[in-house]
């Protein structure tokens, strides 16, 4: 199942490694959206990007201390704003 974030929003997807953003909304459901916040990717919660795979997908994300890998579709269903890199912290 697919679902869109409206095209104004920045989402996982859109951060570059070194760069972190605070989550605002998950656009998933079912399933899908209990796994993740079950990993932690709730409203708040400051994600940073560690690496990616050398074809770009997965992505290693930092949340809460945990390091976990997300597709691009999947991190595209995460609204996120207040994107920082680590140079501005």
């Amino acid at each position: 199942m697919t679902y869109n974030t409206p095209h104004s929003q920045t989402t996982l997807a859109d951060l570059q490694p070194g760069q972190s953003g605070v989550v605002t909304q998950l656009y998933s459901q079912g399933p899908e959206r209990r796994r993740m916040m079950d990993l932690g990717i709730i409203p708040g919660t400051t994600v940073t990007v560690e690496m990616t795979s050398p074809l770009g997908d997965p992505v290693a994300y930092r949340v809460r201390g945990a390091l976990l890998a997300l597709r691009q579709d999947q991190a595209r269903l995460v609204s996120i704003s207040d994107v920082s890199s680590e140079a501005e912290k």
